[in-house]
């Protein structure tokens, strides 16, 4: 069990009977009140964050979440399928656990699957994808003075910001954290 001062930003946790990921913890005390702890928790199974307030002597288990390595294999309808890499077993998310990951996912991704209880329950995206452009407006000569970007479609579907320069069929590189461009391959 874990008491106030050891939950912290990063610890995974069994509130409610459910595992959660604390993504931000702020202790306080304040006079002859006890302490009281605030958090952010985000559900590892849906994906939801909510703010739970914990106070004085409230304990919580820690979560036992194990990561094991996968590989994206194929979409079924709203189904993701993966393939461990060390047991070759097959097992599929729906797109609700998975949320916004899935505009990342492309067949052969490799991910790193969170395991509560010896079943998958949701992936960690590798920080950065590359992936390959699909539809981009064309740059027009003489553009070069806005320093802003263009909207472009990518090979799964997802649209985002990139600079004037990228065009239909390159690879570029995103950080899945900020959900941003980094860079042309």
């Amino acid at each position: 069990m874990l008491n106030l001062s050891e939950i912290k930003t990063g610890k995974n946790i069994i509130f409610n009977g459910i595992p959660f990921a604390v993504l931000h913890h702020e202790q306080s005390k304040t006079g002859r009140a006890g302490s009281v702890l605030r958090t952010k928790l985000k559900n590892l199974i849906t994906g939801t964050v909510l703010e739970k307030t914990f106070q004085g002597a409230d304990s919580v288990q820690e979560a036992d979440i194990t990561k094991t390595k996968a590989q994206f294999t194929y979409q079924d309808g709203n189904d993701y399928n993966f393939m461990d890499e060390e047991t070759y077993e097959q097992f599929s998310l729906s797109r609700e656990v998975l949320g916004k990951a899935t505009d990342y996912l492309k067949e052969g991704t490799e991910v790193t699957i969170l395991n509560f209880n010896s079943n998958p329950i949701n992936l960690e995206l590798p920080a950065k994808i590359t992936l390959k452009v699909t539809d981009a407006p064309p740059c027009i000569k003489g553009n070069s003075v806005s320093t802003g970007g263009k909207i472009v479609t990518l090979e799964t579907g997802l649209k985002m910001s990139a600079p004037l320069f990228v065009k239909v069929d390159d690879e570029i590189i995103i950080n899945t954290e900020r959900e941003e461009y980094v860079s042309r391959v």
